[in-house]
């Protein structure tokens, strides 16, 4: 009987980084060559991306106040409803090389190879050269971040300041260092600044590891902990301390607060709203724990793997799952301070607490956020194949590794069966490569030389990873457009976008541009109308705007949900409940009638709903203010503050429609109605302007 033995504690000396075979290096930078490539390739076919953050970049290239608050336009009315961190760097981006499609989106891929060279960095120390570059490949080929991380959301940078801090604690851990725990206090605090309460959910599982396993006395531990907690405070406070001390009359609205506060938003909206489904302010309710539904989808353990998420992050997330076991397994007589099993914990622990909260969060839930898993789920893979082959001479290891190998074939068999439509050979090729690199896995260890152990270890990567991989491709080949994406092919069910389980946001778009707004800069007609009629049914996909198809583009969503998800279906003119998730059509004639004299504004029109106001703002290159923020449903301005805003002259137009709150009394969780009320003061007191198919009120002109 073979005996394993767990892996020797680390030499008092860590391997540096650079060091390992020739090879390496050269592998590693074409690697990152070839991803790069891949993700910088088709980006401008995504347009504006999300107009919602793309105006707040617009506004941040055009002034610093802007910028540092991540106020939605110029003029500084309101913010967007998180921290602005991620727009910073798109922002400075903008201001160095204009606005386009790729200044906005090109620090997003940079986000990714700095992604994949931390996974990198972070294996190779611990489990060499080899088990760097599978971490790489399967983060690389994870759909959902191929999309996000060529998407403007803020999410791409959580994603890298997550793997940073992992990364940085796993440093710390080699010797005890205060320094590498300090860097990972601050990724944790400007992750904080990226998107609020997320950043912390792994912090449980890391602090628990190193105060365990750090090769210090617990007293040092303690203080050490201690002081990471300072610097991540300081690192994230600062500008929460600014924004809170200074008076409101001097700063932007907190978009998606009710008080005009950001700790209300962190707590609440973005906070224990998004776990209990109160979100006030919101679209709509959530669902509830221990498989309850709700209007952003069922909660409970198979949320990760149901229809809606299962093709975005689940292909290797069951692998990831008994490699992990298998990892733990291996080195559970281990020292305590032994660095193979503080990497399986501190990787693992951030992948199932990140999970679990993802899974029964009862509140607005995205299928994107869980690029948040990928870097996770690639260490994982990478560090248990690592470890199983080494023990390739037992029998156990090898029939873990083809157990993972026959498991990641039948799930990729089932959720390829998803999109039927999608190269339907493909699955079954998938299954048939699975098995036979099972079998073969089952017996390298015994018989046969390297050229069989090559052929096996082949044939089941190429099985284990050729489905992500055709969904990665998908996505690449395709731009993606509004507030709610999804990568691959349509799985032809209804996302959770939107409440009632009706439509949510995709893939496509009107003209280049979901919703029918003009193209960037960089941006042909004949990409719009390539893409459009390419990506008119992505999962979920959310209905044309409101202005029917912009020049160039033809295709349409087509989904057809229930409850409020029917309501945001197409509607008349630039606004209307349309634009809420997705922006609004806008033509030649309109951004000239905005255009004319705007030196003369502050704001050359306001309109319900930030997207509603970003489409008009990013057509025009000039600040429009979002009434309600959002969904139209914060209380700002008040009907007061807008009335003084147009004795002052500072308002040109207001813009039709729009938004939660200018058609439903400020929408589901906004109590003020204010949005509500200024569109009926300004239709009964100003005259109607109708350009093509918007319908605008000139602020100037009252009515006689």
């Amino acid at each position: 009987m073979t005996t394993i033995t767990a892996p020797a504690p680390p030499a008092p000396a860590t391997p540096a980084p650079d060091s390992g075979p020739r090879w390496a290096r050269p592998a590693l930078f074409g690697l990152l060559l070839a991803v790069g490539i891949a993700y910088f390739y088709n980006l401008s076919a995504s347009g504006y991306a999300n107009s919602f953050y793309s105006a707040a970049v617009q506004a941040g290239s055009q002034s610093w106040k802007a910028l540092f608050f991540g106020s939605l336009d110029s003029g500084g009315a309101i913010t967007v409803d998180k921290p602005p961190a991620a727009l910073w760097p798109m922002a400075l981006s903008v201001r160095l090389f204009g606005l386009n499609s790729w200044a906005i989106l090109a620090p997003q891929v940079l986000m990714a190879l700095a992604t994949a060279a931390v996974l990198n960095t972070a294996l190779r120390r611990r489990f060499g050269p080899v088990a760097g570059l599978i971490a790489v490949g399967v983060f690389a080929l994870t759909p959902v971040a191929a999309l996000m991380f060529r998407f403007n959301n803020p999410d791409a940078l959580l994603a890298l300041l997550m793997t940073v801090t992992v990364w940085c604690v796993l440093r710390a851990l080699e010797h005890g260092r205060t320094t590498w725990l300090l860097w990972a206090g601050a990724a944790v605090g400007f992750a904080f600044l990226t998107k609020t309460l997320q950043a912390f959910l792994i912090l449980p599982p890391l602090a628990v590891l190193y105060a365990v396993c750090a090769p210090v006395p617990v007293r040092r531990r303690i203080g050490q902990l201690a002081l990471a907690t300072l610097t991540m405070v300081v690192a994230g406070g600062w500008w929460v301390a600014i924004v809170e001390l200074m008076p409101a009359s001097s700063r932007p609205y907190v978009g998606g607060s009710q008080n005009n506060s950001f700790l209300e938003l962190t707590f609440g909206y973005n906070g224990l709203g998004r776990i209990n489904g109160e979100e006030a302010g919101s679209v709509g309710g959530g669902g509830r724990g221990g498989g309850g539904g709700g209007g952003w989808g069922e909660t409970g353990i198979g949320r990760m793997f149901n229809s809606e998420v299962g093709g975005q992050i689940a292909w290797l997330l069951p692998a990831a799952l008994i490699l992990l076991a298998a990892g733990l397994w291996l080195t559970r007589k281990a020292a305590r301070t032994d660095a193979a099993r503080a990497a399986f914990v501190a990787w693992g622990g951030a992948l199932l607490m990140t999970t679990a909260v993802f899974s029964f969060m009862a509140g607005i839930f995205h299928q994107y956020y869980t690029v948040a898993l990928a870097p996770y789920v690639a260490a994982l893979v990478a560090m248990g194949v690592t470890v199983l082959w080494e023990e390739r001479g037992a029998w156990w290891p090898r029939a873990v590794l083809a157990g993972t190998v026959l498991a990641t074939a039948l799930w990729a068999y089932v959720l390829l069966g998803r999109t039927p439509d999608y190269l339907p050979w493909l699955r079954w090729a998938v299954l048939a490569g699975g098995l036979v690199g099972a079998l073969g896995l089952l017996v390298v260890g015994r018989f046969g030389g390297r050229v069989l152990a090559f052929a096996v270890v082949a044939l089941s990567c190429a099985a284990s990873l050729a489905g992500p991989a055709a969904y990665t491709v998908n996505t690449l080949n395709s731009g993606h457009q509004g507030s709610i994406v999804t990568a691959g092919p349509s799985a032809g069910g209804f996302g959770m976008g939107g409440p009632g389980g009706g439509p949510g946001g995709g893939r496509g778009g009107d003209g280049g541009q979901r919703g029918g707004m003009r193209q960037p800069p960089g941006q042909t007609q004949g990409q719009g109308q390539a893409q459009g009629n390419q990506q008119s049914n992505a999962p979920g996909g959310m209905p044309t705007m409101p202005g029917g198809t912009a020049p160039g583009g033809t295709g349409t969503g087509t989904g057809t949900g229930t409850g409020f998800g029917e309501g945001l279906r197409g509607g008349g003119g630039g606004g209307g409940m349309g634009g809420l998730l997705n922006g609004a059509s806008v033509d030649a004639e309109a951004e000239a009638l905005l255009t004319k004299g705007a030196d003369d504004y502050t704001w050359v029109a306001a309109a319900v709903g930030a997207q509603n106001a970003a489409s008009y703002q990013l057509a025009t290159g000039e600040p429009v203010m979002a009434i309600g923020g959002f969904n139209g449903s914060d209380p700002s301005p008040t009907l007061a503050q807008f009335k003084r805003y147009v004795e002052e002259g500072k308002i040109h137009y207001f813009v039709s429609g729009g938004g939660m709150g200018g058609g439903m009394g400020g929408g589901p969780g906004g109590s003020s109605g204010a949005s509500s009320r200024i569109s009926s003061w300004v239709t009964e007191n100003f005259t109607e302007v109708t350009v093509g198919s918007a319908t605008f009120y000139d602020l100037t002109r009252p009515a006689s």
